[in-house]
């Protein structure tokens, strides 16, 4: 009788404690989101505020909303009453200074006394470089705040969304095969003709940023766009960001990032493209 009690607590054991663990998932933590006040943290910078504000103002859905300022947000992180949404520029373990800028989203709480490093991350966006931006980003800004809302509400659903991160966005891939997909000329890393004359078709194609942002700015049907966020110059250590923006609903359709070398640029790479227009070559053999 003991040894079968042995065997019965062995086996209930492991689900006590993974039932315990849920408790702190990200999920449960970030649960009361939609209930609390986001406070969207201004910057100083007068023509990205109002940027910022009017787009907050016309497309956050998902929770009430505060404008402060960065005074205001140092005095209010420990209050674990308010979610921020903050500007900040991120640097990577390699890197000698901060490359690139984010959209950041953390919750208040007590952690906060030991700074933004120790406070609860929900999601961070890079939306330009941290010096000499293109300017691209007040096109995309729009779309990026519905991205990281779409990001909070799956996460809210699913543990897999929450320590997935933007990266799980690359599922839909195989959604993208009757869409086009348009790609701005500076976001494509070197491709020799070769290799654009194998991938790059009536419906996969290269244009110039000027049109290719013209398409999200008209939100056409069924169509992705790119965007790449990278260094405006590049060191060791820093990072491309690649992305596949649907135009119309603002749906992130593919997240991935390389590690800038001499070999590896700035812009969408060779692989990314492969990996890109397989579902539709898949699809073109099966004469669907």
């Amino acid at each position: 009788m003991r040894k079968l009690l042995t065997i019965v607590l062995s086996f209930l054991l492991p689900l006590y404690v993974m039932g315990q663990a849920q408790i702190n998932t990200k999920k449960i933590k970030i649960a009361d989101f939609t209930q609390k006040t986001t406070k969207i943290v201004l910057t100083g910078n007068l023509f990205y505020d109002s940027a910022l504000q009017n787009d907050i103002a016309t497309r956050w859905r998902i929770s009430p909303y505060e404008f402060c300022t960065l005074d205001e947000f140092e005095s209010l992180k420990t209050d674990d009453s308010y979610y921020f949404l903050l500007t900040t520029k991120g640097q990577f373990k390699r890197e000698k200074e901060p490359g690139l800028t984010f959209l950041t989203i953390v919750k208040g709480g007590a952690d906060a006394e030991n700074g933004i490093e120790g406070m609860l991350e929900v999601v961070s966006f890079p939306i330009a470089a941290a010096e000499d931006p293109s300017g691209r980003e007040f096109v995309f800004l729009t779309a990026i705040i519905d991205i990281i809302q779409n990001y909070v509400n799956d996460s809210m659903e699913k543990d897999f969304d929450a320590y997935g991160g933007l990266g799980n966005s690359t599922l839909n891939l195989p959604k993208t095969a009757d869409m086009t997909i348009i790609f701005s000329e500076n976001d494509l890393a070197s491709m020799d003709e070769t290799a654009r004359d194998l991938y790059l078709n009536d419906t996969m194609f290269m244009t110039d940023e000027e049109s290719a942002d013209s398409h999200l700015m008209q939100n056409t049907e069924n169509t992705l766009i790119s965007y790449t966020v990278a260094p405006s110059r590049p060191a060791q250590g820093s990072f491309c960001y690649k992305m596949l923006i649907d135009t119309q609903n603002h749906r992130l359709y593919y997240f991935k990032r390389h590690r800038i070398t001499s070999r590896n640029g700035k812009g969408f790479l060779l692989e990314d493209i492969k990996r890109i227009s397989w579902f539709r070559t898949k699809k073109q053999q099966a004469g669907i």
